[in-house]
């Protein structure tokens, strides 16, 4: 059932969850923002800069203090509402800039530039940060280490495959990030949009399949169009279990994996077209 935009509703003891009002094709219901604690406050993904989206996460701040503001990464739908935000709050931003200069939320300046396996704590919190480069290469994951939530952020949606945008997004570096969640102890993943997932490790273990299926599609298909090919003939054998309308989205995902294919010795481009080694 879709929640209502601007409704926070209580996931766990420490955790609620208010949807930005910002549906559409990419974003699902709308971008999930996370507030978590009781005293001292964390906001997760404040999300887009919509009317109405901060003050609905200051209701469900309720009279606790929001410290610290963290996005999981700058993408357009997870990070502008920060700034106002902390401009209202006086909490810190904490992130990471990217190189990426594809559709990026360049208001987002954090206070602190995140390493992996840093550590933001709050009263009755502890955030584990877990640098999962992929989706773009500034993501990252929130463990909050009490209950065993994972914020994946668009590292991992329920409902949708990520898409992979090169030079940002690097589909070796994401499934290598999707397997790292699994040395942590996660038991259920908070999305960036979508319901929660309950079975993290079966959750991970499906994507890397996935992925590596989709990869077997890629040369399956280069071998099928005689050893190289363009991606607008690739895209057509790849992904022809999926409607055409989404073929250009495709393209970006297939482009990833066959970057991964030539960093893994297995293929070589020469101008618009792919081939297999």
């Amino acid at each position: 059932m879709m929640q209502q935009h601007g409704e926070a509703v209580s996931l766990s003891p420490l955790v609620r969850r208010v949807v930005a009002p910002n549906p559409g094709p990419m974003t699902g219901d709308g971008t999930n923002t996370y507030v978590i604690g009781t005293d001292d406050i964390a906001v997760i993904d404040p999300g887009p800069s919509r009317p109405g989206h901060v003050d609905a996460i200051l209701a469900a701040v309720g009279d606790g203090r929001v410290t610290h503001i963290l996005c999981t990464h700058t993408h357009t739908d997870h990070s502008p509402a920060a700034k106002e935000l902390a401009e209202r709050t006086g909490a810190k931003l904490v992130g990471k800039v990217t190189s990426d200069n594809q559709h990026q939320d360049r208001t987002f300046i954090p206070d602190h530039d995140l390493s992996h396996d840093d550590i933001v704590k709050g009263s009755d919190w502890s955030i584990r940060c877990i640098y999962t480069p992929g989706h773009v290469d500034n993501h990252f994951c929130f463990l909050l280490e009490e209950e065993g939530f994972v914020f994946a952020g668009d590292h991992i949606m329920n409902g949708s495959t990520v898409v992979i945008i090169p030079p940002g997004g690097d589909m070796k570096d994401y499934i290598a990030s999707l397997e790292r969640l699994l040395d942590y102890d996660v038991r259920a993943i908070a999305p960036g949009h979508g319901d929660v997932i309950d079975d993290c490790r079966a959750e991970v273990t499906k994507l890397v399949r996935h992925r590596l299926m989709r990869e077997a599609k890629v040369v399956s298909g280069l071998q099928e169009l005689g050893g190289s090919a363009d991606l607008d003939a690739l895209v057509k054998v790849v992904y022809n279990d999926v409607d055409s309308s989404l073929h250009p989205w495709a393209k970006l995902s297939m482009t990833a994996h066959l970057i991964k294919l030539v960093k893994d010795g297995r293929a070589s481009q020469v101008g618009e077209t792919w081939q297999l080694i």
